[in-house]
C-alpha cells in the first residue's frame, strides 16, 4: 500500500472551511458528463456551503489512501460542538448492562484498523436524467481510508445482547436545525452490527478521526452507503425492530424493480438501499485533456459493496472491444482496486475512453443506472473525453 500524499488531521477542518468560503459560486461551472466543474482554491468541489458538502475531483482518486484533506465532505446539519464535554458514547436497550464509554473506555479495547471505500449514496445523482433535487454529486463523493477503532461486536458481545434482538439503532449529535426537521436517525441490522469489520472508529488515516468526518467517533460499514456510517456517534440502541423516521422509512430507499424514469412508486415497492454495487472511475487522464499521438497509460479505481472486484475492461469509442485492465492492488473486501491500462491515440481527434467493472457476484457496471426518484447509486460505465492533438 502507498501513501501518495501526506495525511493530514484536524487542521483539514479550517482548511476545507477556508476553501468552502473561497469557493464562491464556482462549483457550478460544468455539467458535462466526464468533466470536472471548477472547484474551490483548495481543490475540493463545493456543492452546498450550508450544510458543508465538499466534493473531491476525480483526478485526486488514485491514490491507494484518500488523504483526510482531500476526503469528500457529506453534512445533513453540520457538525456538533466538540470538546465542550468529555465526548461519551452511551449503549441501552435489548441487553443485559446499559453503559456509558468515554474515548478512555473504547481505547482500552483492542484496536482494529480497516481499509475501506465510503462513498455516498447519491454520488453520481447529477448523470441521472430527468435531473433529480438534491446534491449534485457527479463522480467525486467517495473515498479509500483506512479507519481505526473499536468493533462494534466486541462492545455489544461485552454487555451481553439479549434475546429478541435484531437491530442497532444509532444516533449522532448532529441535531436538527428546527424542531420540524426529522433527526439524523438510522439503523442497522444486528448481523451486520456483529461483523468484524464494523467499528467504532476514533482515527482516519493515522490520526485521530477529523471533526468534519465525524470526529470523535463514527461508525463504519464498509460495502455499505455512506448513511449507514453515522457521524459524531453518541446513543447506540439495540432493538427488536428497525428504527422508525424519516431517513429510515421514507429516505434512502429504491425501487425492488427498475421503473420509468419519472415514476411514481408505491412506499410497498420500495427496499433501504444498504450496499453499494460495483463501480469504476477513470482518475488519469481527466476530461478534456490535450495529448499528444502515441502510447499512453490510462488508471483508475474500482470497488463494490459485496464481495470484491474481480475484472475491469477498457475500451474507446475508435477501438469499442473491451480489454482486461492490469490490477494494481490485490482483491480485498470493503477496499478499491487501482487498476492501469494500455492507450494507443493514433488520430488527431477527440476520444472517448470508457471502464466498467465486473464483482465477485458476477454484477457489471451497465451502461446507465435505472431511475429512482432520490438519484442512488449511479453506477453507470465511466467515460472521459480527451484530445489527441
Amino acid at each position: 500500500m502507498d501513501h501518495d500524499r501526506a495525511l493530514f488531521g484536524r487542521r483539514d477542518v479550517l482548511r476545507a472551511s477556508f476553501a468552502a468560503t473561497l469557493a464562491g459560486m464556482t462549483a457550478g461551472a460544468s455539467r458535462a458528463r466526464g468533466a470536472e466543474p471548477r472547484s474551490a482554491a483548495d481543490g475540493l468541489i463545493v456543492r452546498n456551503r450550508r450544510p458543508l458538502d465538499l466534493e473531491t475531483p476525480v483526478t485526486e482518486l488514485g491514490s491507494w489512501l484518500t488523504p483526510n484533506d482531500r476526503f469528500f465532505v457529506r453534512s445533513h446539519f453540520g457538525p456538533p460542538a466538540v470538546g465542550l464535554a468529555p465526548w461519551e458514547v452511551s449503549f441501552a436497550g435489548l441487553l443485559d448492562h446499559d453503559r456509558t464509554f468515554s474515548l478512555n473506555d473504547l481505547h482500552a479495547h483492542e484496536v482494529v484498523t480497516v481499509p475501506a471505500v465510503l462513498q455516498c449514496a447519491g454520488n453520481g445523482r447529477g448523470f441521472f436524467r430527468p435531473t433529480i433535487p438534491g446534491v449534485g454529486w457527479e463522480r467525486g463523493a467517495v473515498g479509500h481510508a483506512e479507519w481505526s477503532g473499536v468493533r462494534l461486536a466486541d462492545l455489544l458481545k461485552k454487555l451481553g445482547v439479549r434475546a429478541g434482538a435484531a437491530h442497532v439503532h444509532l444516533l449522532g449529535a448532529d441535531g436538527p436545525p428546527s424542531p420540524r426537521t426529522p433527526a439524523w436517525f438510522r439503523s442497522i441490522p444486528l448481523e451486520r452490527a456483529l461483523a468484524p469489520s464494523t467499528i467504532l472508529a476514533t482515527r482516519m488515516n493515522g490520526v485521530p478521526l477529523p471533526l468534519l468526518h465525524g470526529g470523535p467517533v463514527r461508525l463504519i460499514v464498509p460495502g455499505w452507503t455512506g448513511n449507514h456510517w453515522v457521524k459524531w456517534l453518541r446513543h447506540v440502541t439495540v432493538a427488536r425492530d428497525e428504527a422508525q423516521g424519516f431517513y429510515m422509512q421514507t429516505g434512502y430507499r429504491i425501487p425492488k424493480l427498475p421503473v420509468p424514469p419519472g415514476a411514481a412508486v408505491k412506499p410497498s415497492d420500495l427496499v433501504p438501499v444498504t450496499t453499494m454495487n460495483v463501480k469504476s472511475l477513470i482518475t488519469t487522464p481527466a476530461a478534456g485533456t490535450r495529448l499528444a499521438r502515441g502510447e499512453h497509460e490510462v488508471r483508475g479505481i474500482a470497488w463494490t459493496g459485496d464481495g470484491h472486484v474481480t475484472r475491469v475492461e477498457f475500451s474507446t469509442d475508435r477501438d469499442p472491444a473491451w480489454k482486461p485492465a492490469q490490477f494494481l492492488d490485490e482483491a480485498r473486501p470493503g477496499s478499491w482496486r487501482r487498476w492501469r491500462a494500455t492507450w494507443s491515440a493514433a488520430d488527431r481527434a477527440p476520444h472517448t475512453l470508457r471502464v466498467r467493472a465486473t464483482d465477485s457476484n458476477g454484477e457489471s457496471q451497465p451502461e446507465t443506472t435505472p431511475w429512482n426518484r432520490s438519484g442512488y447509486l449511479w453506477n453507470g460505465i465511466d467515460a472521459v473525453t480527451c484530445e489527441v492533438v
